[in-house]
């Protein structure tokens, strides 16, 4: 398992990006499996810096580990607490209608990974998304 703690800031994006590089170096992915990882990864950490941290901005950690075929991101923050299994749908049609911005980053990594976890640990949001790699999984 590795580890990046870093300010939930937007400033932090790029640092994300090359902890997603580095941790996924060496493991054969198709482009289009790397792009919805990274989308993913890009909407969660957005959607904590926009709400998680209204006010003062902490910390959020990433890890991220293999288990056989899969690969897992946990996400901690310890802002306001929110269960994304609770978020409804977004209505596609009402956004276009009305040129409404935002609620689609929970639509969007429920809809490129491949399953998540979430879990509301003493002052934490914990939440475990996972992909499931082709069977070549680890490149030598």
């Amino acid at each position: 398992m590795v580890e990046l703690r870093v300010k939930a800031d937007l400033q932090a994006m790029d640092r994300v990006r090359a902890f997603l590089r580095d941790s996924l170096r060496g493991i054969d992915l198709t482009e289009e499996d790397y792009f919805k990882i990274e989308l993913s990864l890009h909407e969660i950490v957005v959607n904590i810096v926009l709400y998680a941290y209204p006010e003062e901005k902490r910390d959020l950690v990433l890890r991220t580990w293999f288990e056989g075929r899969k690969v897992y991101f946990e996400f901690r923050d310890t802002g306001i607490s929110f269960d994304p299994r609770q978020a409804a749908p977004p209505d596609i049609l009402e956004k276009l209608r009305t040129g409404k911005r935002g609620g689609f980053g929970i639509y969007l990594f429920r809809a490129l990974m491949d399953g998540f976890e979430y879990k509301r640990e003493p002052g934490q949001n914990v939440l475990i998304v996972f992909k499931t790699l082709p069977s070549a999984g680890v490149s030598v």
